[in-house]
């Protein structure tokens, strides 16, 4: 390998805006990130449907007619 072409890679802290942190390597230093698995709706079980015209109640009902 060619040396002086390839960055240093080195332990580096991952921080959410939640408050969790994440042990990692990079060859970044001090990572912020929005969203992680301990906030994140999918993993958390809190998903929330954003629905402002009636859409997923419209298919609901037209799968429902279909079985």
């Amino acid at each position: 390998m060619k040396e002086n072409t390839h960055p240093e890679y080195k332990k580096t802290t991952i921080k959410c805006v939640c408050g969790n942190e994440i042990e990692t390597g990079s060859v970044e230093e001090n990572i912020t990130v929005e969203i992680c698995n301990a906030c994140h709706p999918f993993y958390t079980g809190n998903q929330k449907i954003l629905d402002s015209e009636g859409r997923v109640e419209r298919f609901k009902k037209r799968y429902e007619a279909k079985k």
